[in-house]
């Protein structure tokens, strides 16, 4: 599912598969905010301010909880239980997105799309919040233009990537509003994919949807 970046200076030297499968393995077992420079250089500032506002404005439970071991855990319940080789960084060929959820098959991470740790942290949680609507509906149908516009909108709100710091560190310095307008210019990115999403079928499936998938926060309580 197309996605932006979601960390400044994504257009550094590519990671291997390796690599990428090790940030994976962290993305599974650390809390999503603290984790270990890989670029000192370009992370120090990122990190310092992300970390720092995390810190003095999130739920402390999210640090307690984080958001990856949480769903696992509510898609086990669920009876959807994953292993950690659900998980595969891989070379993406002709996708633009920067990771997808295949049915059936796992989450895939493209090795040569991304760059940083918290850019993998952030991709396995979107990720699985769609793994998380495919174990938990009926029929969902991802070649349906309303049903998958239901689970980004879902994936967008409840996984963080639209935090006002994200997104002022992406160029976008709206503060009032910012969080529905990014959701909905990202749902919009994903939609573009779907061949069955075509014309205004994007926009017109997301607005028609958007009331009830926003507002639904399974398997969270509330939008963390």
């Amino acid at each position: 599912m197309a996605q932006e970046p979601s960390s400044p200076g994504g257009s550094l030297g590519v990671k291997a598969v390796d690599e990428v499968q090790a940030m994976i393995q962290k993305s599974l077992e650390l809390f999503p905010f603290f984790y270990p420079s890989l670029n000192p250089t370009i992370h120090i500032t990122f990190e310092l301010v992300w970390t720092l506002f995390t810190v003095c404005s999130a739920d402390f439970d999210s640090l307690v909880v984080p958001k990856v071991k949480l769903l696992r855990r509510r898609m086990a319940e669920a009876g959807c239980a994953v292993k950690d080789n659900f998980f595969r960084a891989v070379v993406c060929q002709g996708r633009k997105g920067m990771a997808y959820f295949a049915p059936g098959h796992g989450i895939f991470v493209c090795s040569n799309h991304v760059r940083f740790q918290d850019e993998v942290n952030q991709l396995i949680i979107h990720e699985l919040i769609h793994a998380y609507d495919d174990c938990r509906a009926v029929n969902l149908q991802w070649n349906n233009c309303a049903h998958q516009a239901c689970s980004e909108i879902r994936a967008g709100h409840l996984s963080g990537d639209c935090h006002f710091m994200r997104e002022l560190l992406r160029g976008h310095f709206k503060l009032r509003g910012h969080e529905p307008e990014c959701i909905r210019r990202r749902v919009l990115l994903s939609l573009f994919s779907n061949p069955n999403c075509v014309g205004s079928a994007a926009k017109d499936s997301m607005e028609d949807v958007w009331d009830i998938c926003y507002n639904d926060t399974q398997p969270f309580d509330k939008a963390p």
